[in-house]
């Protein structure tokens, strides 16, 4: 019996070539889809729980506030805590709290030239980080002790690629490398390569021994802000008793921390990339709404899929009708009815599941590359591929139900005498499931308009400075470099296309530090405040075109600028209680060992990405070794023959240091890469489920002409147009349309009000960008229904009627 519903299944399938070729395409498309975007979201919760110990993984987070005078402070908010902070912490909380097994510390990333040989190459993503780290994370060595790696003075442990980058095939154990031409360092291990889904990622380990050795004062300055804490616990521990004595811990180490200037947190490694709202990040963080955003999507895609299959397959229910009527004359059961139509639907859905793998597989290297994710690659399909086929036979089972029901309630006098009429209740069902589908693709049409708007936002919007053909060189603070800086800046500056030079710490859109900062508020008292800090030159403010909002900028004209004057932005002035910036000229400060008077208060400019708010920002000029970039701004014209001549005039200015440079408006764009990765696959998928909502579309649209065939006839005859009866068939979908329309925009105008409210700056949401995608959606079903509506409006009316 269930050979002969596989027989029979298999003939109806191949006798309908178009039915099946659409059902199989929509499933197919609908599956790869949902498939592609499960494997995004398997990949997005899977940061950092590769590490054996992830769940007993925490990190420090700390807060650094302007202490109030009047009355302690209150607990800080989430987004005011940071991941970023001071050295003392870590033997703290392992001296305070027996529970804590292993704390580990890492200092933000480093530039540094390493030398072996003959290779010499510039790198800038190497962290100092302490010798538990291994106890801690799960990362490999593959050569070296784990114990011991981290411990040694002046030892190096290379990821993979970097040792490879400069051993080869060598031994790298022991060998030694020379750094900044100035110390030398061994390498003490080599480690296996940091995975993608990690919410940070380095190069290579120095020991925490080794920084101790140049900067030992630090690590006893609560104040100061350069490292990383991460501890781990053992399993079972409770962190909610860790954190009730928190306030203890701080007021036993911390000077004055009762008042709560200071104030800290714990947060599992497994929130670090998806759920963390603190700044200050040591790498890359993900988005939560996107992930719950996505995940609808998948929804809506397999919903869709489901019910264009149901539909594709009620609207074959007339040419079916009279074989059920036959086969119930001659004594087919209902039950044996309903299989055969399941065993079809089953078999349709498994082919459309194989269909859909295989898509995936052959998709998915572009979309790795579109998301910039690794996705498991064809590895993470095989581990996926018993849940596909479960989800199909399921898919199968629940969406071909109705069909089945149906067929098989047909009766069988009424089929063949041609008295057979559609219940009310299905067309009501069908016309209710294609409103369901072009509600969502309305909204995901809308959603569209307002990611690529909010995105457009972000990548126009004024930063407050020029970043067009600014030319941006890194030499990685070479002391040597800072000596002659002045001179290095004229020998560039000599080239016809450098229009102005600048050199600074730091560039927007790059690390920053933040300083300790003590200025003159109205009241003449001095209050303590931590903004931002960029150490520049006499010509960053003029090269990248600053706007002043009060005061004046640095000027050679004026000795003391170099030691006792700083400047501010609008809201590190507001920090200080001025909302005028004009008050604050002639203000006193005081920030790491100088003091002088505020001289000026620049416009807010965008130092960071939109994705967060304009902070303070102090500005003050930099000491020579604090230098570390060179900035170029050059006229438009041939970009590579102006690079190659700064090229070699570098080469024989600066011989010791790889000329390495980036345009800042491209360096900068890069902070909204995964903001254009987003709006990519978000487009992409709501196009398909535009294509599927369409297929399904089209199956009604044959339903209902097969259904009217005879009444077109005789409109035809009567004298009727072919463009009258196609209006009137293209009616009945385009008013579905239009309450599609009405359900979806206030439900979109919801969720992308929500989804616009993570951004501090923000388009605003306009009547035309719903209004676009009712249109367009209108103008997709007219041309899908006219397509059907045309082709049986001019059909013969001899043929139509001809069993009449």
């Amino acid at each position: 019996m269930l050979k002969n519903y596989f027989v029979i299944a298999w003939r109806s399938l191949l006798r309908n070539k178009v039915y099946t070729a659409i059902n199989i395409t929509g499933l197919a498309v609908g599956l790869c889809c949902c498939l592609l975007i499960t494997l995004y979201i398997r990949e997005e919760l899977s940061y950092d729980r590769y590490h054996e110990h992830a769940p007993e993984i925490y990190r420090v987070l700390q807060s650094f506030r302007q202490p109030n005078k009047e009355a302690k402070l209150p607990p800080p908010a989430p987004e005011e805590y940071q991941v970023w902070g001071c050295a003392p912490v870590g033997p703290a909380l392992q001296e305070y709290y027996p529970e804590v097994q292993h704390v580990t510390q890492f200092t933000s990333p480093n530039t540094f030239l390493l030398e072996h040989g003959d290779k010499r190459f510039q790198e800038s993503n190497i962290t100092f980080a302490d010798s538990a780290t291994f106890d801690i994370f799960s990362w490999k060595l593959l050569s070296g002790n784990p114990a011991t790696a981290l411990k040694e003075l002046n030892g190096i442990v290379l990821t993979k690629s970097l040792a490879h980058k400069y051993f080869g095939e060598e031994e790298a154990l022991g060998q030694v490398l020379r750094v900044d031409n100035s110390f030398q360092l061994t390498v003490t291990g080599v480690m296996e390569d940091i995975p993608a889904n990690s919410h940070f990622s380095f190069d290579g380990f120095i020991s925490m021994n080794t920084f101790r050795k140049f900067r030992p004062e630090i690590f006893g300055w609560w104040g100061y802000v350069d490292f990383y804490t991460y501890f781990r616990l053992p399993g079972g521990t409770d962190i909610n008793k860790l954190e009730a004595r928190i306030p203890d811990f701080v007021t036993r180490n911390v000077e004055n921390g009762a008042n709560g200037w200071y104030a800290m947190t714990f947060e599992p490694l497994s929130d670090a990339y998806l759920y963390s709202r603190a700044g200050r990040q040591p790498g890359v963080t993900g988005s939560l709404a996107n992930v719950y955003i996505f995940g609808s999507v998948a929804v809506f895609i397999l919903l869709i899929a489901c019910i264009n299959f149901m539909n594709l397959s009620t609207a074959r229910s007339l040419e079916r009708a009279k074989e059920v009527g036959v086969r119930k004359t001659v004594g087919a059961l209902r039950s044996s009815l309903v299989s055969q139509f399941l065993t079809e639907s089953v078999i349709l859905s498994f082919i459309s599941a194989v269909c859909a793998l295989a898509l995936a597989l052959l998709v998915l290297p572009f979309v790795q590359e579109l998301s910039g994710k690794t996705l498991g690659g064809s590895e993470a399909l095989k581990h996926v591929l018993p849940w596909v086929l479960f989800a199909a036979g399921v898919i199968g089972l629940l969406a071909g139900c109705y069909p089945a029901l149906v067929l098989s309630g047909f009766r069988p006098a009424s089929v063949l005498k041609g008295k057979f009429k559609a219940s009310t209740s299905g067309v009501l069902l069908r016309k209710g499931l294609v409103v369901v589908q072009f509600s969502l693709s309305i909204a995901l049409m809308a959603g569209t308009a307002v990611v690529l708007s909010q995105l457009d936002h972000m990548q126009s919007h004024d930063l407050g400075f020029k970043q067009d053909q600014m030319l941006v060189i890194d030499y990685g603070g070479d002391s040597e470099v800072n000596k002659k800086i002045e001179a290095i800046k004229g020998a560039l500056s000599r080239h016809p296309a450098v229009k102005a030079a600048t050199a600074s710490r730091a560039v927007p859109g790059n690390f920053f530090p933040n300083a300790h900062t003590v200025v003159e508020d109205p009241t003449g008292e001095m209050i303590a405040g931590g903004p931002s800090l960029y150490e520049i030159d006499f010509d960053f403010v003029p090269t990248y075109g600053i706007e002043m909002a009060a005061g004046r900028t640095y000027s050679r004209d004026f000795l003391v600028d170099s030691t006792q004057t700083m400047l501010l932005n609008e809201a590190a002035a507001k920090l200080y209680g001025y909302s005028n910036p004009a008050d604050i000229i002639g203000k006193k400060f005081s920030q790491w060992g100088r003091e002088g008077v505020v001289v000026g208060v620049v416009k807010d400019f965008h130092y960071q990405s939109l994705h967060r708010k304009v902070e303070p920002l102090a500005l003050r000029l930099a000491p020579i070794e604090s230098l570390n970039n060179i900035t170029l701004k050059v006229e438009d014209g041939n970009f590579e023959k102006t690079i190659a001549e700064l090229q070699a005039i570098w080469n024989t200015v600066v011989p010791q240091r790889p000329f390495l440079y980036t345009f800042l408006d491209q360096s900068f764009s890069r902070q909204y890469r995964a903001d254009i990765q987003f709006t990519s696959i978000f487009s992409i998928f709501a196009g398909l489920t535009i294509f599927i909502a369409c297929l399904g579309l089209f199956g009604l649209a044959t339903y209902a002409t097969e259904q009217r065939v005879k009444e077109i006839g005789i409109r035809k005859v009567l004298g009727a147009s072919v463009a009258g009866i196609a209006g009137m068939l293209s009616s009945d979908f385009l008013r579905l349309v239009v309450v599609a329309m009405l359900i979806a925009v206030p439900a979109s105008w919801w969720a992308m009000s929500r989804w616009l409210e993570t951004f501090p700056y923000r388009v605003s949401l306009s009547w035309w960008m719903f209004a676009l995608a009712g249109v367009l959606a209108i103008i997709i079903a007219l041309v899908t229904v006219s397509v059907k509506a045309i082709r049986a409006a001019r059909v013969s009316p001899v043929s139509s009627l001809r069993s009449e």
